[in-house]
């Protein structure tokens, strides 16, 4: 199998190079690539000791920061080295602040994997959520490295619990040990017959407690809201947008909306501010205007919508429409607002959980969405009290960082 494996790769590796000179994001994909060697050859020597953190993209890096942030303050005179596999996450945390050196992850191939541990030396690995590279994993369990998974979150439809998963299930025995987000995965990995497990949550909701504590103020959303009823729409896509832009038209002039869609191409926020018959101001395009004047706010940016989430008396998050579903909801649940989404979200634990709490309400039509926008806005009891079971619950599932933390002081 690992054969097979290795094979396909020879195989698919030129086809990727193919399908760069047609599709921009796979350009990035392979461009970005090409000097990961020499990048590390030159920010890392043979006497430097390193901790190594791999997310696949955006998601997973932001939920293993509460972690790296951690690991940086216990291991101060180590390098941090972060990778990425796709480039939607690389191109917006290549600049962070937390990586001595952040770079894609080259190709699973064997040469790849070897040369990439030869380089970075490191003494902790990381694994953030899922992503599991045979042969890396393989070269760190035969180097002895010590090698987590964070966050883990198993079903029972991976290829791990099925008859042909053997070649999967191969590649879990690198882990030293797991850190899963629920029992379930608990009992998923035990049935495998592994026992180096613990039930740690998800550092996602420590990284969003933390957001509270930072100065969120924003002058600009100060004017716009004007002390009105105001709706914030968060990662929306046209699916959502559809909806959205129907009840804004026929909305009361009190209620201010401010809209972030996930796709801020020009062509697209054109398209939405063409469909909207209210007054409507672009990010790109407020300077020197009085914002209190507009009843819409399109956000065409990236970077700032969690600090507009905290001027919110309700938000909307979008991608509950497509798949594989609704986009991060904890980035609003934190700042103690309810939370209406589309009806695809049972892929998330956390939706799934305010959905049933009721802190979070699932609208598949027109009618339901306003209907709960409008019980929302007229309701402050109801807003509140909604409101309090978003924030309580991200509270209450705060602390994954200090189990993973406390398993390494033992270990390390």
């Amino acid at each position: 199998m690992f054969f097979l494996y290795n094979l396909m790769l020879l195989l698919v590796t030129p086809l990727v190079h193919v399908a760069a000179l047609f599709s921009p994001k796979i350009k990035l994909f392979v461009a970005g690539r090409r000097t990961v060697f020499s990048t590390l050859a030159h920010a890392i020597g043979p006497e430097d000791k390193t901790i190594w953190f791999h997310a696949a993209s955006l998601g997973e890096f932001e939920q293993g920061l509460p972690v790296m942030e951690q690991i940086k303050l216990r291991y101060p005179g180590h390098k941090i080295v972060v990778t990425f596999f796709s480039p939607s996450g690389y191109e917006v945390r290549k600049n962070n602040t937390i990586a001595d050196v952040t770079v894609y992850l080259p190709l699973d191939t064997k040469a790849n994997a070897q040369q990439f541990i030869a380089l970075v030396h490191p003494e902790l690995v990381f694994f953030i959520k899922y992503e599991y590279w045979p042969n890396y994993l393989q070269e760190l369990k035969k180097a002895g490295i010590p090698t987590y998974l964070i966050s883990g979150i198993f079903r029972e439809n991976q290829a791990f619990f099925k008859w042909y998963g053997g070649f999967y299930r191969e590649a879990l025995k690198t882990f030293g040990y797991f850190f899963v987000q629920n029992d379930r995965s608990k009992q998923l990995l035990q049935g495998l017959g592994y026992q180096n497990v613990a039930v740690s949550g998800d550092t996602r909701f420590d990284r969003v407690v933390t957001i509270l504590e930072r100065d969120n103020s924003l002058a600009f959303m100060e004017q716009f809201k004007n002390q009105q009823p105001t709706i914030v729409i968060g990662s929306s896509w046209p699916k959502d947008e559809a909806l959205l832009v129907n009840y804004i038209n026929q909305s009361a002039s009190d209620i201010k909306f401010v809209i972030a869609p996930h796709n801020i191409k020009a062509e697209q926020i054109q398209a939405l501010q063409q469909s909207i018959t209210r007054k409507t101001v672009l990010f790109s395009e407020k300077e020197g205007k009085n914002l209190a004047d507009y009843q819409v706010f399109i956000i065409d940016t990236i970077g700032i919508l969690t600090k507009i989430y905290s001027y919110a008396d309700l938000a909307y998050v979008g991608g509950g429409f497509g798949q594989p579903g609704v986009h991060n909801l904890l980035e609003p649940a934190t700042f103690g607002i309810p939370i209406v989404l589309g009806p695809n979200y049972s892929h998330f634990a956390e939706a799934t959980a305010l959905v049933q709490l009721e802190g979070c309400i699932s609208i598949k039509n027109p009618e339901e969405l306003q209907d709960a926008f409008d019980q929302l806005l007229a309701n402050a009891d109801i807003r509140h009290e909604k409101g309090h079971i978003c924030g309580t619950f991200v509270q209450m599932n705060k602390g994954a960082t200090a189990v993973i933390l406390r398993h390494l002081s033992s270990h390390h």
